[in-house]
Order: C-alpha cells, then structure tokens, then sequence
C-alpha cells in the first residue's frame, strides 16, 4: 500500500473483481473493526453485505461501473464512492472510499 493511504482519513477498502479484500487503510480497518478489521483481508465482500447490497455489488462487478451515494448511520452522513480499478487497462476490482461528510454541505456552481 502507498504509504499516503495508511492514515487518509477516509475509509479506503480496495477489492479484486471476484469482491476478495485486498487492502484496507487503518481507517477502513478501524470501521469495519467489529466485523475483523483487518482480518477481512482474503474475505469475500459479499459476506459483509444484504442480499440487497450483493445483488448491487454484483451488478458492479458486472458493469465495472461506480456508484456513488449517501448515507447517515447513527447520525453521522458518509459519502461512498465504489469505483472500479484496473491494471493494464482491464478491470480488477473496486475500491470503496468512504468519509463523514457535514450534515450541511456547502455546494458552489462554477463557470
């Protein structure tokens, strides 16, 4: 991992096109501590998600297309970006970035 990722503060979670966990940042790690931290790489993504949320990642995976979306959770919003990566041009994964967001976010139009 670059060493600029380690302590980013946004969760970044990277997998490889068959949703195993390659790499996950210590706020990635710190996030998803309940569920192993770090020990969730090797896992398959798709044992930490609903059917719903599987049905979606597989879409994904399928496409290679992002998808970028809000959440609240205990009453702290989160941007998630899910975009694919490649390597030599073909897909291999998606890395998921996530990071708290205000409740009010300011937004700017520029010419």
């Amino acid at each position: 991992m670059t060493e600029w990722i380690r302590e980013f503060p946004a969760s970044i979670t990277v997998c490889d096109r068959e949703g195993t966990i390659l790499e996950m940042n210590d706020r990635s790690a710190e996030v998803f501590a309940s569920d192993g931290g770090r020990a969730l790489i090797g896992r398959s993504l798709m044992g930490c998600h609903s059917a719903d949320s599987c049905a979606k990642l597989a879409s994904l995976f399928e496409t290679a297309r992002s998808n970028i979306y809000t959440i609240e959770k205990n009453g702290v919003k989160k941007m998630i970006l899910q975009s694919p990566w490649y390597r030599d041009g073909e897909f291999a994964g998606l890395v998921e970035i996530a990071f708290e967001i205000p409740s009010e976010l300011p937004h700017f139009v520029r010419d």
